[in-house]
């Protein structure tokens, strides 16, 4: 038996290459997944463009200097199990490497789950470190797996982003401008905002991806990078940023004197990620979901958090899929070349920003 993994070179995002090693034999304790689909979107590379700040490389670490493999989201099956908790043939929605299979330590075991009680990840965030048992799992639906694997992340984040948002009186601001507004992550938020009495929604996005993001019909307006002017330079606003694009963050800043705040998200335009300091108007701060979850978690318990989750998830999922006009077209590839082309295709956000990648090694 043997694993294959899709390596990214970390200072170099485009240089990949493929390996192959003999699994290892598992220890008492431990589980072998089978990593059975995953997705692969633009916020997995704002995981790898985050590798270092953000711990993200730490998941998976590869054992090889300067090489990570990016963590995904998707489905799994126990292939080999060392732990009396846990069987051979579950399956398990979590946090998984780019890779046809991986080890986990389960601990605090649950009727609906695990975490991975490895070494290597208990400093690191219980949220990435959480294993859904698909058998107990309200989110699942053996028929949706394709739709929670492209959009559950991206929605949960969307979620906390438009709470967090309303949670602070929008800053006194009652416009949004959300870049990168075709991702989705960006429309998302925008499908929850649009869903908040007074409030505009501007998307920015590049002149290509301006009759999508009209199309989704929860933006007040969409506009292309070069449209800042048709704002008016005192409007108080907030600045979502998805792109993390340092040129368009420091525009926005300059111009906008009643910015009250921005939020930087993620970075979707790889090639032009930079700096934020000495930016006019108020700092650009770092929005970490799972910081959001422990708050709603204190304030609503984890149950009434789930349910509005559940409830809020089940409402865009079922417009993204609309059959007359689906917002997500879910395309396959299987085996190792097809999925370091997609991988290829992906940072460099090419192709109908409808398309949901899943990928099998």
């Amino acid at each position: 038996m043997s694993t294959i993994t899709l390596l990214v070179r970390k200072n170099q995002l485009g240089e990949t290459r493929l390996r192959t090693t003999d699994a290892t034999a598992l220890a008492d304790g431990q589980v072998r997944v089978f990593v059975d689909s995953f997705a692969l979107t633009a916020n997995n590379i704002t995981y790898a463009a985050f590798g270092d700040a953000m711990n993200y490389w730490q998941f998976f670490p590869t054992g090889e200097e300067g090489w990570g493999t990016i963590p995904v989201w998707g489905f799994g099956t126990v292939a080999q199990s060392m732990h009396p908790g846990v069987a051979v043939g579950e399956r398990l929605y979590g946090y998984y490497p780019m890779a046809s299979a991986t080890v986990l330590t389960p601990a605090r075991l649950n009727t609906s789950g695990f975490h991975d009680g490895s070494p290597h990840r208990r400093e690191l965030h219980a949220v990435y470190n959480q294993y859904l048992r698909c058998s107990a799992d309200p989110f699942y639906t053996p028929d949706t797996e394709d739709i929670q694997a492209l959009l559950r992340p991206l929605f949960i984040t969307s979620f906390l982003i438009d709470d967090f948002l309303a949670d602070n009186d929008f800053f006194g601001a009652r416009t949004l401008l959300l870049s990168s507004a075709s991702s989705k992550t960006a429309y998302g938020t925008a499908f929850q905002l649009a869903q908040r009495p007074g409030i505009e929604v501007i998307g920015l996005t590049s002149p290509a991806n301006v009759a999508f993001c009209e199309s989704l019909g929860c933006y007040s307006r969409v506009l292309t990078y070069d449209q800042l002017d048709q704002i008016a330079a005192d409007t108080p606003c907030i600045y979502v940023d998805f792109a993390g694009n340092a040129g368009l963050r420091l525009a926005i800043h300059t111009r906008f004197a009643n910015l009250k705040h921005s939020c930087s998200i993620g970075g979707t335009h790889v090639a032009e990620l930079g700096g934020a300091r000495d930016l006019p108007g108020p700092r650009a701060t770092l929005f970490f979901a799972p910081a959001q979850i422990k708050k709603r978690s204190t304030d609503w318990g984890a149950e009434g958090l789930g349910q509005r989750l559940v409830q809020a998830w089940q409402a865009f999922s079922q417009r993204a899929t609309q059959a007359d006009s689906p917002w997500l077209l879910v395309q396959q590839h299987q085996g190792p070349e097809a999925v370091a082309a997609a991988y290829q295709q992906v940072l460099a956000g090419k192709g109908d920003p409808r398309t949901g990648h899943i990928l099998k090694l």
